[in-house]
């Protein structure tokens, strides 16, 4: 009796002490599917950061972090599922990977006042802090990328002016979300839009390619994403038309999109926001702390690649993002509401990203309360089939932002008066 008494009294007592400080960072996760090619490096590097948080500095401020790992297939209604099973770990931030997945949970997170982080993807009028609090889209959005696409070519051409493009476009929110930024860039530039929806999950392109064969437009823009970016570079391939002038959204232009279709793909292009390769300090330390230790989410062959480097791009900015918040409230372990300050207090310069071990990596920005998606910056990049590697061949630049923000203050107001919300920053 008395043993029992005292195993009662022990359980009582740990009952009643805090449990350790934990970071939950949830990992809304695609390695099954059409769109697995894409999902799994970006959930790996996107993983095996905080893993090295964890193991060489022991997580952020003190604090360790632990994942949680949930499937979605990029399914917008498995998505939603993730969500609501795992908000109650206490999570401090989404990063969904998911244009679809994110419409739905942003009267979600709202709601629920957690942080979702759609870094280059989702509503692009979620730029527009006065109006979402709760969602941020830094470094940058879908029509910042569809203004730098348009520059580069303008760049090459001295004028559009005369000139076609066709986009190529994944048939869903994703896809269809740069189509009114570029009618209003072919205004202003004189050049012809023709749009061509490919339905998910993009295998099928055969009578948008004979299209292209007929109509033969001097560019083509692609919306696309896993398998259907593979397949949209070798059906450009079969009807021969110059890579050079095949530009992809950052979402379409990584190893998996290009190297399916062999020497076909040299000279593709695409925009993105990250440095790509291992030649970053940052890497010896992975190696080292994670896959050298076997804690890494896969087998390590995806390093350097775009997607595994942009998903520890997503991660070191989440992470920074708390140690802002930290700083901020002076607390270690922080809440979700802090964590939100600290990502709309968070700064990127490139003092910071050296002493992060990525000099170079990624553009420089700052979020503000009326400003959540930064400056809107990309270079254009292209596929050297040969040494199977993208090489920058632009410098950082800025999107048409002149353009740019009267859309998004038209887009987010018109959907602060349907829902009723109350402007904020004044």
């Amino acid at each position: 009796m008395k043993q029992k008494l005292m195993t009662a009294m022990a359980a009582a007592v740990m009952a009643a002490s805090p449990a350790m400080a934990e970071l939950v960072i949830p990992d809304l996760s695609y390695r099954t599917g059409a769109y697995a090619a894409s999902g799994i490096p970006f959930s790996d590097g996107y993983q095996d950061y905080f893993t090295l948080l964890n193991e060489r500095d022991g997580g952020i401020g003190g604090e360790p972090v632990r994942l949680v790992e949930c499937e979605t297939g990029y399914n917008t209604e498995k998505g939603v599922e993730c969500y609501e099973a795992t908000k109650g770990e206490g999570t401090l931030v989404y990063q969904p990977l998911s244009t679809g997945i994110t419409y739905q949970l942003i009267p979600k997170v709202t709601a629920d006042e957690i942080p979702l982080h759609s870094m280059g993807y989702g509503r692009t009028s979620a730029a527009n802090g006065k109006v979402f609090k709760w969602v941020f889209n830094y470094p940058g959005t879908y029509w910042d990328a569809a203004s730098i696409m348009v520059k580069h070519a303008l760049d090459v051409e001295g004028s559009l002016e005369g000139k076609t493009i066709a986009l190529v476009y994944h048939n869903s929110a994703y896809g269809k979300e740069p189509i009114r930024t570029l009618e209003k860039l072919s205004e202003k530039h004189g050049f012809e839009l023709s749009l061509l929806a490919v339905d998910h999950p993009g295998q099928e392109q055969k009578s948008q390619w004979l299209q292209i064969r007929r109509e033969r437009p001097d560019y083509v823009f692609m919306w696309g994403w896993g398998v259907m970016n593979q397949v949209a570079i070798q059906e450009a391939s079969n009807i021969r038309f110059p890579m050079e002038n095949f530009i992809g959204v950052w979402w379409s232009g990584a190893e998996p999109d290009v190297l399916p279709a062999g020497d076909s793909a040299h000279g593709y292009k695409s925009v993105n926001f990250t440095g790509t390769g291992t030649d970053y300090p940052i890497f010896d330390d992975i190696q080292k702390f994670v896959v050298d230790a076997d804690k890494a989410a896969g087998d390590g062959t995806s390093l350097g690649q775009v997607q595994y480097n942009r998903g520890m791009f997503a991660a070191m900015l989440a992470a920074e993002a708390i140690k802002t918040a930290q700083e901020m409230h002076g607390v270690s372990e922080i809440d979700r509401a802090m964590m939100r300050d600290g990502m709309e207090n968070l700064e990127i310069t490139d003092a910071k990203l050296e002493a992060l071990g990525l000099p170079g990596f990624a553009p420089t920005f700052e979020v503000t309360c009326e400003n959540h998606s930064g400056p809107g910056k990309a270079l254009v990049q292209q596929w050297d089939a040969n040494e199977k590697s993208w090489n920058a061949i632009t410098d950082f630049m800025v999107a048409d932002r002149e353009l740019i923000m009267p859309l998004v203050m038209e887009d987010s107001m018109a959907y602060a008066e349907e829902n009723d919300i109350e402007l904020r920053c004044e």
